[in-house]
């Protein structure tokens, strides 16, 4: 009997952001009229997921082990993307061995799922020698968790219907500089979706929300913080039907005392931003006493950062870091992104 001949194994790497919870959520009109579930995130860099593939070929595609177990969306989008990278390679489809590390804080509503299931796909497409279009991950994303963040178009501020992998308009090359002093509501305990209660859409949603979607397009026409402010906190207040933070009377009042534009939050988690406009005058000291409010409040601080640019260093929190810890001058690099472990 002639001996078995293995084939050798190949490697793809890829990677994927988180973000930091919506600017605008809510059911908008597409193109042809339809309705359509749709949301806006905000970016943040740092936390992300790294997904290392390692196909055999020869082995059965279905013959796939995902490393830490338990990780079941990002499995689902290795296989869907083995089916698509072999379709459009040319090269059989295979099994192999799927490694994820990252550091996306789970359940807060930063997209921890979207991350692993994007990075696994990019992965896959590596392996094969590709690089899929961000349409093409965005519908095996859906495919693969029946929803997810628009995490593969980068930065870009967009519209995207969740449920569909699909932009619903560009709404500009970039948001207006954002200075997000970030948090976690309810103590920072991870929110289960699928037991909230349902809020049933009419036709005044639909009005209101495409009001707050024109209302945002302009904000990022025209760089103005204080109106894409004004559009983040009206669909966080919407948000509230659902959510019901116990907490979110504080946070408006605390943003409204400490001259912010606004307030954000997950609609499908805890985490949370008190926006700035990082050109206001006094920005420093108005971040101090928000961070001073938050912690007198009983809320805890994740982390300061801005979008989508860095104009100042990350602010460490704690009760160690007061006076001299200020955000630094602009342009200056970024720190390494760092969320506690809530």
């Amino acid at each position: 009997m002639s001996p078995v001949t293995r084939r050798p194994s190949v490697s793809g790497t890829g990677h994927a952001p988180c973000h930091h919870g919506e600017l605008l959520q809510g059911v908008f009109r597409d193109d042809d009229g339809r309705r359509c579930a749709g949301l806006v995130t905000l970016p943040m860099a740092g936390p992300g997921s790294t997904a290392v593939f390692v196909r055999r070929p020869g082995t059965p595609p279905e013959a796939l082990t995902v490393v830490p177990a338990g990780r079941t969306k990002a499995a689902r989008a290795a296989t869907l993307a083995v089916a698509a990278c072999a379709e459009r390679s040319g090269r059989p489809p295979a099994g192999g061995t799927l490694r994820l590390t990252g550091d996306v804080p789970v359940g807060l509503g930063m997209g921890s799922s979207t991350s692993d299931v994007i990075a696994a796909i990019r992965a896959v497409a590596s392996s094969y020698g590709l690089r899929l279009p961000p349409g093409t991950v965005a519908r095996l994303a859906v495919r693969a968790e029946r929803a997810c963040d628009p995490l593969m178009l980068d930065a870009r501020p967009v519209l995207f219907a969740q449920r569909e992998g699909r932009v619903l308009e560009t709404l500009g090359p970039a948001l207006p500089p954002l200075l997000v002093v970030g948090c976690a509501l309810g103590g920072g305990a991870p929110v289960d979706t699928l037991s909230l209660p349902a809020h049933e859409t009419d036709e005044h949603d639909v009005r209101a929300c495409e009001r707050l979607r024109a209302l945002l397009r302009r904000a990022v026409a025209t760089g103005d913080a204080r109106l894409l402010g004004e559009v983040a906190t009206a669909s966080a207040t919407r948000g509230q039907r659902v959510l019901r933070h116990p907490e979110f009377d504080a946070l408006t009042g605390i943003a409204r005392r400490s001259g912010a534009v606004g307030v954000q939050i997950a609609h499908s988690g805890a985490v949370a931003g008190v926006l700035f406009d990082p050109a206001a005058p006094g920005v420093r000291h108005r971040v101090r006493g928000c961070l001073r409010a938050l912690a007198a409040h009983g809320i805890p601080a994740t982390r300061t950062f801005t979008t989508p640019t860095p104009f100042f260093k990350e602010i460490p929190h704690g009760p160690a870091h007061r006076g001299g810890d200020r955000p630094a001058r602009p342009r200056t690099p970024r720190r390494t992104a760092r969320l506690p472990a809530l």
